[in-house]
C-alpha cells in the first residue's frame, strides 16, 4: 500500500473518531435527540455559515462519487456517500480518495 493511501486511510479513521468524540459527548450531555442537535447547529450565524459550508461539501463531494462509480463501475466507492452523511465529510472525502486509489484488476 502506497504511503498516499495509508495517509488517505488515517485521515479517514481521524475523520470518523475525532468528530464522533463530539457528537456523541454532547449527546450524552444533552438528549439523544437528532432535533435538538440541529437547533444547536444553528445557535448563530457563524455555526449556521459552518452548517451550510459543510452541506454544500456533503453533497457536492457525494455528485463526485456517483458520477466517478457510475463512470469507472467501482460502486464499492460507494461506501463514501453513507459516510460523508453519517459522520461527516472529514470520514467521506479521505475515505473515497483511499477507495479511489487502490489498485484495480
Amino acid at each position: 500500500m502506497s504511503i498516499l493511501r495509508l495517509i488517505y486511510l488515517a485521515l479517514a479513521i481521524i475523520g470518523t473518531v475525532w468528530p464522533m468524540y463530539y457528537f456523541i459527548s454532547w449527546f450524552q450531555e444533552n438528549s439523544w435527540s437528532i432535533m435538538a442537535m440541529v437547533d444547536a447547529w444553528h445557535v448563530n450565524n457563524a455555526t449556521s455559515g459552518l452548517v451550510w459550508d459543510l452541506t454544500i461539501a456533503a453533497v457536492t463531494l457525494t455528485i463526485w462519487v456517483l458520477v466517478e462509480a457510475i463512470t469507472r463501475r467501482d460502486y464499492l466507492s460507494l461506501l463514501a456517500v453513507p459516510a460523508t452523511f453519517g459522520i461527516g465529510v472529514s470520514c467521506g472525502l479521505p475515505l473515497y480518495l483511499f477507495l479511489r486509489s487502490r489498485p484495480r484488476d
